[in-house]
């Protein structure tokens, strides 16, 4: 939503009294108690802030309004402000913060102010990108993103021309809008939430996935405003910018998936899969042949089709938080032995597949953002598909398990007709003003540490905490160990050692949760 300058003139005018370094005792955001939109199990205020829409025409009086969530420190006066973004690109943050914030308050030690918004483009924010308008080509959209198999050339074929109609229908509705919410200006918003809140005017931030190229992207346009930054979950941000496809985000996914199994064959009572005293290589071996036999011979459920396409996309998807490895391979287990839960298996699909109109939009409106901003970030065009195959192969070559699942996002990508207003064109290499704290799991199927280490080295100072476990970001790893190390981050500005390595309290199929671990903390 754009909103006049006439229609906002108090605020307006505290905006442009802040760029211009002019005294005005109007605060820039206005906070109240948030409604009950948000289910926060902590007090929770709402608020706006007016950024400029354009950062490249200093001469426009458009703006755009962030509306933010706001969770007070429980120590007042809070020592600054935190803004959290979650990933994605395309992921909201209001909602995401308002449910987990006891745990984000542990993590930071209880002594800031948590903030987040919803980034332009996500469907959430005041600029959603939705690209299309009818439900017929919103569900042509949704029933085209499969996951082929390399050789399956009719069906790459077919996504490829996909990529072009998806790029064609963001370019034709967002002419204007989809220039203005790449990476660049996000993190200028950013530093203007970082500017309204505090004093010193200085960046606190943390971010997940590709947050963590959002914040890259932050300590390389800013280096001289970064109090304290943590990336958790890593991507490479050079592959993000620059290449055709993230090939590295998926070097170890095979190994993550393997994992899986081989806990599965460790803790039997709590795996459904552990039968017949079949050793890890035979189940995973197992269930890639199941996976095989869905190929030619789907079934159906409830009013959807279950074929190999599903499977991979539930695995990809429980690859993210060992918590989804018991319901994943209960699933696996029903589909190779008969005696189906019709509830159970809707309930798993409903997370990767729509069921129903409303999961259509919902789970649509995160993908269309998600190709929206990164397709617009990404400066690389294959512009042919015989320009694309190479790292389409490079993408199966890599990850048997999700190099697959990048390919419909990277064909669309190669094909984008939209260049955003502003585009980082640096090479992380900075010296911030303070140093960065950088986050890896020793086994990441999304993120690998060796991103988290490729982005330390250009960052003078930083240090790389590396959690031992399986799993995206330390957030999927509940561990004592990450938990004083963070709160000591924030709290005091101590980083680690280098070559620190966290030990976790939750392993594959224990269920423990970041709860049972704050609440074990507090007692010691």
């Amino acid at each position: 939503m754009i909103h006049s300058r006439f229609s906002f003139l108090l605020q307006f005018s505290a905006l442009l009294a802040a760029a211009q370094g002019k005294p005005n005792n109007t605060p820039l955001i206005q906070w109240t108690t948030c409604s009950n939109d948000y289910s926060s199990k902590l007090p929770a205020d709402c608020g706006t802030l007016l950024v400029p829409l354009d950062y490249t025409d200093p001469a426009s009086t458009e703006t755009y309004a962030l509306d933010l969530l706001r969770i007070p420190a429980t120590v007042q006066p809070a020592k600054g402000s935190i803004v959290f973004n979650f990933g994605g690109p395309g992921e909201v943050g209001r909602s995401t913060l308002a449910a987990d914030a006891p745990v984000f308050q542990a993590l930071t030690g209880g002594e800031h102010d948590l903030i987040s918004f919803d980034p332009r483009g996500t469907y959430a924010s005041n600029m959603p990108l939705t690209c299309f308008d009818s439900e017929f080509d919103l569900q042509a959209y949704a029933n085209a993103q499969v996951i082929p198999d390399q050789d399956d050339q009719a069906t790459l074929g077919k996504l490829w021309v996909r990529g072009a109609l998806d790029a064609a229908a963001c370019a034709k509705k967002h002419k204007k809008n989809g220039t203005l919410i790449g990476t660049a200006f996000i993190s200028r918003d950013i530093m203007r939430i970082a500017e309204a809140v505090d004093d010193d005017g200085l960046l606190r931030f943390w971010g997940y996935s590709y947050g963590t190229t959002l914040g890259a992207t932050l300590v390389s346009m800013f280096p001289d405003k970064v109090d304290k930054i943590v990336l958790d979950g890593v991507q490479n941000p050079h592959q993000y910018y620059h290449a055709f496809a993230d090939v590295e985000e998926w070097a170890q996914s095979d190994e993550v998936f393997s994992g899986i199994f081989s806990s599965c064959v460790a803790y039997p009572d709590q795996c459904a899969l552990a039968r017949d005293n079949k050793t890890a290589a035979e189940l995973e071996q197992s269930v890639m042949a199941l996976i095989e036999q869905f190929k030619y011979h789907p079934i159906g459920v409830g009013q959807m089709t279950l074929d190999n396409s599903f499977l991979y996309q539930t695995i990809q998807n429980s690859l993210y938080s060992i918590a989804a490895w018991q319901n994943t391979t209960k699933l696996l287990d029903m589909l190779s032995n008969g005696g189906i839960d019709e509830s159970f298996v809707l309930s798993i699909a409903s997370q990767t597949h729509p069921t129903n109109q409303q999961s259509l939009l919902g789970l649509s409106s995160v993908y269309i953002a998600t190709e929206a901003i990164h397709c617009v970030d990404r400066a690389a065009r294959a512009g042919t598909y015989e320009n694309f195959v190479p790292t389409m192969n490079e993408l199966y070559e890599t990850s048997k398990i999700m190099g697959r699942g990048d390919v419909s996002l990277s064909m669309a990508c190669a094909q984008w007709q939209l260049e955003p207003k502003e585009r980082y064109e640096g090479d992380f290499q900075v010296t911030p003003k303070n140093p960065v704290l950088l986050i890896g799991n020793s086994y990441d199927a999304h993120t690998p540490i060796r991103s988290a280490r490729n982005v330390s080295a250009g960052f003078e100072g930083s240090v790389v905490l590396e959690v031992n476990g399986y799993g995206h970001s330390s957030l999927g790893l509940p561990s004592k160990c990450t938990l004083a190390t963070t709160a000591s981050y924030w709290v005091n500005g101590t980083l680690p050692e280098p070559g620190t390595v966290c030990q976790v309290e939750a392993r594959p199929f224990a269920n423990i949760t970041w709860k049972d671990v704050i609440e074990n903390a507090s007692k010691n």
